[in-house]
């Protein structure tokens, strides 16, 4: 158990840092005088290094010691969030959030490889991943209420001095109780793939958060989404042909394994999108402090903290299905009601919404890994596990971005009314999501996609004896 709980506070930190900064969002507007790109990209940058470096991380730590490559995750992670909290400028900021998402990379598949590896009957294993899977949802629905509450005691850069006591703490535990592992398949690194998955992000991220202000028909825009095109063909080509390939495309034959991916997107896309935009509505329009702002989050953290480790026992027992058909449910509720968020939404009003989206939220999180990583062979589940958790990442990156394209930057930037009738796009377009989680939800626990998943597994499992 202390193993497994030195894992999860490392992913405590990586992923409540992609959520604890929304709150310090109009903060950081005031102190470094952002605009509401930069803001945008002070979250994405995070959540895409996070996303283009989690599978290189993965293979890294399978070649040189899991345990080593953790611990030096831990160190960068560390350094990272102390320059965030020294930065002097948005660009400045932005950057320390690239050192940060570098060392958080080298964290979350890496513990991921090391839970798989030191707990090895199903049933044990499957309870660890239920318990991973709740932690993130508990980290990202306690990082806005955490976040308020030092901002308004410290100021924003705590947000970031957190993250370093906690670093120190997993750096001696690790030291100390995780053994060192090296994978038996030693994989070869990807760079080409590798450089055409960051580009291909980049590049769609790049052109939905810049698109509003430079022009949906403006010559840079259409550029830079004729290159996340291109990229995108060419990573899929090429890995394809490719021997040991960055990803793994075959992966994505299991139709349990595709759903989860997809739904991870769609999941964590929504979440982004709503803190982002529901953190500047509480302290921009509704005129809250940040703690206040961060306690309107409570409903929210409520409900995630005792619907997630409540969806790990229900993965545990029945599968995926009943817990992600019930989340895609609540989530389409969810995003039903927010339609009708306006500037004069009473309290009450918002701690329904926050709660029936916190319920929603703590539900998908268990059967999204459980989903990814179940009947796979033990030495593919770190690198499966790991596309999951890139998933969330760019999930998050793209609801971001798509806040400024949704709503119009203009719109974003305003005040009352004008800002939260521009949200209403968002929410129904969140009530969708809801709707395609559960579809996932019933189509991947089908007769039709269980026989996919076994063989996927019995075809990696062929292959063993010819790579060892």
């Amino acid at each position: 158990m202390i193993i497994l709980a030195t894992c999860c506070l490392s992913l405590l930190i990586v992923s409540m840092d992609a959520t604890i900064v929304n709150v310090a969002l109009p903060a950081i507007r005031s102190d470094l005088g952002a605009s509401v790109s930069q803001l945008q990209w002070t979250i994405d940058v995070y959540t895409l290094v996070l996303a283009s470096l989690l599978l290189l991380s993965g293979t890294t730590a399978d070649r040189v010691g899991r345990r080593r490559v953790f611990q030096i995750g831990l160190v960068s992670f560390a350094v990272g969030s102390l320059l965030c909290s020294l930065a002097p400028t948005a660009p400045v900021l932005i950057v320390a959030r690239m050192i940060q998402a570098v060392g958080g990379s080298m964290l979350n598949p890496v513990a991921m490889s090391i839970i798989t590896q030191v707990f090895t009957g199903k049933a044990e294993r499957a309870r660890a991943i239920g318990m991973w899977g709740a932690v993130v949802g508990i980290s990202m629905a306690l990082g806005p209420m955490l976040g308020g509450l030092l901002i308004d005691v410290s100021g924003w850069r705590s947000v970031f001095w957190i993250n370093i006591p906690v670093c120190i703490a997993a750096f001696v535990l690790a030291a100390v109780f995780v053994p060192e592992s090296r994978s038996p398949v030693v994989r070869s690194f990807d760079p080409l793939g590798q450089a055409l998955g960051v580009t291909m992000l980049a590049a769609l991220v790049f052109g939905l958060i810049e698109g509003p202000s430079l022009g949906w028909s403006s010559p840079v825009t259409l550029g830079v989404f004729a290159l996340a095109l291109v990229a995108f063909l060419g990573f899929v080509t090429y890995e394809r042909r490719r021997t040991n390939p960055f990803i793994d495309l075959r992966f994505f034959r299991s139709i349990p394994f595709s759903s989860a991916t997809v739904v991870a997107v769609c999941a964590f896309g929504g979440y982004g999108a709503f803190l982002f935009l529901m953190s500047l509505y509480l302290q921009e329009v509704r005129g809250l402090s940040a703690v206040r702002t961060g306690l309107s989050f409570l409903p929210l953290a409520l409900a995630t903290l005792v619907c997630s480790p409540l969806s790990g026992r229900m993965v545990a027992r029945w599968g995926a299905r009943p817990s992600m058909t019930v989340a895609g449910t609540v989530i389409a509720v969810a995003g039903l009601a927010l339609t009708r968020l306006d500037a004069s939404t009473t309290t009450t009003e918002l701690a329904v919404m926050f709660t029936i989206f916190g319920i929603g939220f703590g539900l998908v999180n268990a059967p999204i890994t459980n989903a990814a990583v179940g009947g796979m062979p033990r030495d593919r589940a770190g690198a499966a596990s790991a596309v999951a958790s890139t998933s969330r990442q760019i999930g998050v990156s793209i609801g971001v971005a798509l806040c400024g394209s949704l709503t119009a930057a203009g719109a974003v930037a305003g005040s009352g009314e004008e800002f939260t009738s521009s949200t209403h796009t968002v929410w129904w377009a969140l009530a969708v999501i809801g709707i395609v989680v559960a579809a996932l939800g019933i189509f991947s626990a089908s007769a039709r996609a269980t026989r996919s998943a076994d063989g996927v597994a019995e075809l990696f499992r062929s292959e063993e004896p010819a790579r060892v």
